[in-house]
């Protein structure tokens, strides 16, 4: 094995090293979710050096560089407010969801008019309408971090793959007897997982459009499908009041994370990959060991559905987001509420930590979106002006830069405020 370059990840921190096994390229990552500011950064060199066999110590200074630029990463200063840049007529039928690729220069959206479209973030131009589903577009993504591609699942019962530069279809997934309502890609891209109606989750390959495994096992719809950062293992939510972990090689199931009363609305993994979190109707949020499949911790704090949550991105922190019309802020190690957020009106369906892991989003039905201190749990900003329900909210990688969609059949971007003093 030889070490070829040291690359950096600013969210959440850490050095990938690219190595080169028998003429093959490889990733390793070098998590560093703790690192602060004020880190003794000869201490975390010499600790690096010493543990990573692919560094040598010549690599040193090139890592010390590394390391002080996400240190700097750490010390910019957060943003509080955003502007409205632009107010999208994305589509005929209202929105069904819409998400960033990584970079956050495009966004995609899907609609009940049966399409999905590519939009330029800073322009605010529609790049490619993505079309051939025969009903709605319910499930969108892009394959992040490359952001070549688009998986879209439909109540047609099929997924497509799309070209995301030239808008071609690549591959369209047939094998589903009922509507498909989430689907991901695994972090390599390699792999598309589709949930649906009708009861199963199936794995297929990007290259090829093949299926490579029918996930069996759930008996409701599955309504939430998440890959592990390694992407070996999938975690699927359903209306049958379970999760479930998969081997996604196998096709096997590893775990069954039985516990919750009501329907599940969300899962996810930490970035680590040793935690779920899941959501239920049951007003609850639930925390899940990996490896043994138990149940670590219940959170009941809501009065009513918990109908999102998620992680920050290092893991530290999570929040639950309900039809209560509040979302809860919660220290993963010791289980500690940190905050409830209050203000909305109207139920929260959506909730999204930015890349900082600084500041909270979170989306209503009472037509807004509104933007919290992830400490404090201070409101900084309502992001006011759609006509009806916000379901879909999220940050760009950078965190400078919102879109919120609405079934006002609107898209909105919000980019944040130029500070005068900062020219």
């Amino acid at each position: 094995m030889k070490l070829k370059k040291l690359l950096l990840r600013y969210y959440p921190p850490g050095i990938i090293l690219q190595y080169d096994v028998d003429g093959c390229m490889k990733l390793k990552p070098l998590d560093l979710l703790d690192l602060t500011p004020d880190v003794d950064l000869e201490v975390l060199l010499t600790q690096i050096l010493n543990q990573e066999p692919l560094i040598g110590e010549s690599k040193r200074p090139a890592l010390r560089q590394l390391l002080q630029r996400l240190v700097a990463k750490l010390l910019e200063p957060q943003h509080s407010q955003f502007d409205l840049f632009k107010v999208l007529r994305a589509h005929i039928l209202p929105l069904t969801n819409c998400a960033f690729n990584k970079s956050g220069d495009r966004f995609i959206t899907g609609s009940y008019d049966r399409t999905c479209k590519i939009w330029d973030t800073h322009t605010g131009d529609e790049m490619h309408i993505l079309e051939g589903h025969k009903n709605v577009v319910y499930a969108i993504a892009f394959n992040n971090p490359f952001g070549d591609k688009v998986v879209t699942g439909s109540f047609d019962k099929t997924a497509r793959i799309w070209d995301a530069y030239t808008g071609q279809c690549l591959h369209i997934l047939k094998g589903h007897e009922m509507e498909i309502v989430c689907t991901a890609f695994n972090p390599q891209s390699t792999l598309v997982a589709t949930g649906s109606m009708d009861h199963t989750a199936r794995l297929w390959d990007v290259e090829t459009g093949k299926e490579r495994a029918t996930l069996s096992g759930h008996t409701a719809e599955i309504v939430s499908v998440c890959f592990n950062t390694a992407g070996d293992l999938l975690a699927t939510g359903s209306f049958d009041h379970d999760s479930r972990l998969w081997d996604v090689r196998s096709g096997q199931c590893v775990h069954v994370l039985s516990g919750h009363r009501g329907e599940v609305s969300s899962t996810v993994f930490n970035h680590a990959g040793s935690l779920v979190l899941s959501g239920s109707i049951d007003a609850s949020a639930r925390l899940w060991d990996v490896r043994s499949g138990r149940c670590l911790s219940v959170k009941t704090g809501h009065s009513d559905e918990v109908l999102d949550v998620a992680f920050n991105a290092s893991g530290s922190c999570f929040v639950s987001a309900s039809a209560d019309g509040t979302a809860r802020l919660y220290n993963t190690m010791t289980g500690s509420c940190l905050a409830t957020l209050t203000g909305h009106t109207g139920e929260i369906s959506k909730v999204a930590f930015n890349p900082q892991a600084t500041r909270l989003l979170t989306a209503s039905s009472d037509r807004t979106c509104r933007l919290w201190d992830a400490e404090s749990g201070e409101c900084l900003q309502v992001l006011s002006g759609h006509t009806d329900e916000i379901f879909s909210c999220a940050f760009n990688y950078e965190g400078d830069s919102i879109i919120t969609g609405s079934k006002d059949n609107t898209c909105r971007i919000w980019k944040v405020t130029e500070d005068p003093g900062s020219q």
